[in-house]
């Protein structure tokens, strides 16, 4: 990963990515207070019995991508961990494609973050909608 810097110069690099984000390809391509933006290339490894991504992958790549917003969004010294997640699955994203996951912020309280994440196929059609409730761990 190239680096990528938020709003007020932050470099964000590829180390700070959780190890599972690194072995399932995670990419970030641009993240600051506002919208992170991953993308992956869903390999074979990647697929369900019918050769498209597994559910399991979305929810994973949504997780990550809302968990980075949150952790652009904490005091210093604060943690955080999903607490709710909720997925709706709109399209398939076959095996072979690159997919896109852009999260944006529904609510940044003191306690609390609530993600709203895209995941948007090749062809621009949405995949799956991910809501999830971050909580601010201090």
């Amino acid at each position: 990963m190239s680096d990528v810097l938020d709003t007020e110069g932050m470099r964000l690099f590829a180390e700070n990515d959780s190890p599972m984000a690194r072995h399932l390809g995670f990419r970030t391509i641009s993240a600051t207070r506002d919208r992170v933006v991953v993308e992956m290339e869903v390999r074979a490894e990647h697929g369900n019995r019918n050769g498209m991504m597994h559910g399991g992958l979305v929810m994973a790549l949504a997780d990550n991508t809302g968990g980075t917003a949150t952790f652009l969004n904490l005091p210093e010294g604060a943690g955080t961990t999903t607490i709710e997640s909720k997925t709706n699955f709109f399209a398939a994203v076959p095996v072979g494609e690159t997919v896109r996951a852009e999260a944006t912020p529904l609510h940044r309280g003191r306690s609390t973050q609530v993600w709203q994440t895209r995941i948007i196929r090749a062809d621009g059609k949405l995949a799956a909608l991910v809501t999830q409730t971050q909580m601010v761990l201090r």
